[in-house]
């Protein structure tokens, strides 16, 4: 039988003043709902949370003089956590975003830190935090500051609480959507001394929901077979090598004034994703078309997100791995390899003349990933994962060493070469004269 709000209260007290007498120290809440559990036989209630993050207002300035570029990040028990978009030039900013997580602990503390985004900073500024309850209704909740705790502003949001309907200790904080990404570009795509496709400067990284439903605890180390991963993760040098690797990576994926935001509903916004950029001499007759292109991507187990980039990307010169610059160096990742879009019938029998909503597409997508070589058996999972999130999509999943993979790829980068106007340089990573690469402001930024 439940029990009562206010004998829990005093259960959870009582567990946390036994913690303290006895000097047993637990890294979590989640240790505390667990032990008051055990000890006082109670039922923890479980519920599932839609979160609306509504406002800020009044913001402190970080800066003497300007507005501001604020965003936040917000968890649940430092065990899920949500990143906003960023907000230009406003003390009261409006987001308007969703965050639906389940089978959440309804003691659990929602804890959000206000930030703000500099242009040309390497971090961001801390404006303040706050922290409350997941009890429902819409909180008004002062913001302060980390040192003094003097207040930064206010900030609005609404909680949605229903009770789970799911076996809480499988699947505990389970995200759930909406599904939202950001696009990140290049630090150096500013200063190229050539003209390119814009796309080979840029990564996304959508969010998605279910890794832990399709995958449970399964993971793909690193390659230890694998030269170009030994380099990385193994030996006296690797350490170099990583930290090389790292700094790439959070130049790339930066939060800055340029990132793109968005939610994704269904296949078609994926697909949105992949249309044809603009080329730095302005040309864009194919901006709106989906571009015949290969892409890097992994699963990474850190966050769950899908992160990915044309292969041909400009900044993966002189990096020792794609793969690695995308997963911040892992040692292991849910899942990696390449994808690419075609239309229904291979690219070998498309032709512009068809406007793209009349044909049906699809994602190829398949495990070539030499620093991680996951293990081809699961991309029937990664389908399932992809097909769960993007609603509508056909996924064809293809192991690397499967002939009519090599066939889909080589008709999707013909097309591109013969069709719409890629050179054979922009097919992998390739630096033209004069150009500044991610590699050279990495070993740039060790010297100052």
């Amino acid at each position: 039988m439940p029990s009562h709000p206010i004998c829990l209260r005093a259960a959870m007290e009582n567990a946390h003043h036994s913690l303290q007498s006895s000097k047993v120290k637990f890294g979590s809440h989640l240790n505390a709902i667990e032990l008051a559990t055990k000890e006082f036989n109670i039922d923890t209630k479980y519920v599932d949370l839609v979160i609306r993050f509504i406002g800020a207002s009044d913001l402190a300035r970080v800066h003497v003089i300007g507005m501001m570029n604020p965003c936040f990040r917000a968890t649940l028990d430092d065990k899920v956590s949500y990143t906003s978009s960023i907000k230009l030039n406003t003390l009261s900013p409006v987001w308007d975003e969703t965050w639906i997580v389940k089978t959440v602990p309804s003691t659990a503390t929602l804890s959000v830190v206000v930030r703000e985004v500099e242009s040309g900073a390497l971090v961001d500024n801390d404006i303040g935090v706050f922290r409350t309850t997941v009890s429902p209704g819409t909180k008004e909740v002062e913001i302060v500051g980390k040192r003094l705790g003097r207040s930064k502003g206010t900030f609005w949001l609404n909680i949605e609480s229903s009770p789970s309907a799911q076996n809480s200790t499988s699947l505990p904080y389970l995200f759930d959507g909406p599904i939202h990404y950001s696009r990140h570009d290049s630090p150096t795509m500013g200063v190229l001394t050539n003209l390119r496709d814009t796309r080979l400067y840029s990564t996304w990284k959508i969010y998605i929901k279910g890794v832990p439903r399709f995958f449970g605890d399964t993971v793909q180390r690193w390659n230890h077979d694998y030269k170009g991963a030994q380099a990385i993760f193994k030996g006296p040098t690797s350490i170099a090598v990583r930290s090389g690797i790292m700094a790439g990576h959070h130049m790339l994926y930066a939060r800055t004034v340029s990132n793109g935001f968005g939610v994704i509903t269904n296949a078609d916004d994926v697909f949105k994703l992949l249309r044809g950029g603009l080329r730095r001499d302005g040309s864009n007759a194919f901006e709106n078309r989906i571009k015949p292109a290969v892409y890097t991507y992994v699963i990474t187990e850190e966050d769950n997100t899908f992160r990915f980039s044309e292969t041909g990307a400009a900044f993966f010169v002189d990096f020792a791995s794609k793969h690695a610059l995308h997963s911040n160096c892992a040692e292991s990742v849910v899942y990696s390899g390449e994808f690419h879009p075609r239309p229904e019938g291979g690219w070998e029998n498309f032709s512009d003349c068809t406007d793209d909503s009349g044909v049906r597409w699809e994602l190829v997508i398949d495990n070539d990933s030499g620093t991680y070589s996951p293990n081809p058996d699961l991309l029937a999972k990664v389908a399932q994962l992809l097909e769960h999130n993007f609603t509508g999509i056909n996924v064809v999943a293809l192991a690397e060493d499967d002939p009519e993979l090599k066939k889909s790829v080589d008709a999707c980068r013909e097309y591109a070469l013969t069709k719409r106007g890629v050179k054979r340089t922009e097919l992998e990573p390739h630096a033209t004269e004069g150009e500044e690469t991610l590699s050279d402001r990495v070993s740039a930024l060790k010297k100052t």
